[in-house]
C-alpha cells in the first residue's frame, strides 16, 4: 500500500526564496531546494553556474552538501522550485546523490505557477546504485 505523501508546503515555500538566490547567468533556469531532517532541520540550495558548465552545481546537491558539511543526517523530504510551464525532476546526479545520502525521501516538484507533484526517491530512481552493490 502507498502511503499519502505528506505536506510539504514549508518547503516549498523555503525552495522558492532559495531559488532567488540562483546563479544561472548562462541557462537562466534558476532552480531552488529545499531538504528537511527526519527532526526538523531545513538547508536550502540553489543551483549555481560555472561557464565550464560541467562544474555547474544543482540545487538538490548544494542542498544535500550544505547539509552534510554541517553534520546533518536522516533526511525525509526534498522540495525543488523552478519556474517553468512544466515539472522538473532532479537530474541523474542529483537522483544518485539524493538516494546515497538521503535514501527513499519524499520529493515534491513544482512549478511557480503551482504545478506539482509528488513522489518517492525510489519512483524516481527504482534501480538505484549504492553500497549494496558494492
Amino acid at each position: 500500500m502507498k502511503r499519502k505523501a505528506p505536506d510539504l508546503g514549508d518547503l516549498v515555500e523555503l525552495a522558492t526564496e532559495a531559488r532567488q538566490r540562483a546563479h544561472a547567468p548562462f541557462s537562466r533556469f534558476k532552480v531552488g531546494a529545499a531538504l528537511r531532517t527526519r527532526d526538523g532541520w531545513i538547508v536550502t540550495g540553489c543551483n549555481i553556474e560555472n561557464a565550464s558548465y560541467g562544474l555547474t552545481l544543482c540545487a538538490e546537491r548544494t542542498a544535500v552538501f550544505k547539509a552534510v558539511s554541517e553534520g546533518l543526517r536522516d533526511f525525509d523530504a526534498i522540495a525543488v522550485v523552478v519556474d517553468a510551464p512544466k515539472l522538473a525532476a532532479p537530474c541523474g546526479p542529483c537522483r544518485q546523490i539524493l538516494w546515497e545520502f538521503c535514501g527513499d525521501i519524499w520529493v515534491r516538484m513544482e512549478t511557480l505557477k503551482g504545478k506539482r507533484k509528488t513522489m518517492r526517491m525510489s519512483e524516481l530512481l527504482p534501480l538505484p546504485f549504492d553500497r549494496s552493490n558494492l
